[in-house]
């Protein structure tokens, strides 16, 4: 793997560092993964984040038509050497474009089964405002 650090270090510097922002998708995807459905009023956002088991590790942010979401994830394995790492853990941000600016005082976030399920509404007016959104932890139901 430092190969490829140094492969695309120096690539950076040939081309400039936004070269590489536009093959990093095709490379590495972002993550977390997610899904984002629209619907008339309302866009239903699912992040794919197993093992998230403080919902205060996680931030959720809207602002405008932005949804923003970091967060720690921690998956502890004791008294084992990990020989093949897939699972997303560590430190995560993501930023997405929503399709229309949402309302910031009808924001609903629950997370379930490893999904973090975010329920926005389409916000009629023009105004601009980041909220910290609260997240419901399911699985204790």
């Amino acid at each position: 793997m430092n190969q490829f650090d140094d492969w695309k270090k120096n690539l950076d510097r040939f081309f400039g560092n936004d070269f590489w922002g536009d093959f990093e998708g095709l490379v590495k995807p972002p993550l977390p993964q997610m899904n984002l459905y629209q619907y008339d009023n309302e866009l239903l956002c699912m992040f794919s984040i197993p093992g998230l088991n403080d919902m205060n590790k996680v931030d959720v942010f809207v602002d405008h038509a932005v949804l923003e979401i970091k967060g720690i994830v921690e998956v502890n394995q004791k008294g084992g050497q990990q020989v093949k790492g897939e699972i997303m853990q560590g430190a995560f941000e993501r930023k997405i474009d929503l399709p229309y600016p949402v309302r910031s005082d009808k924001i609903q976030a629950s997370y379930k089964h490893g999904l973090l399920i975010i329920q926005l509404h389409r916000l009629i007016s023009d105004t601009s405002n980041k909220n910290r959104i609260r997240i419901t932890n399911l699985e204790d139901d």
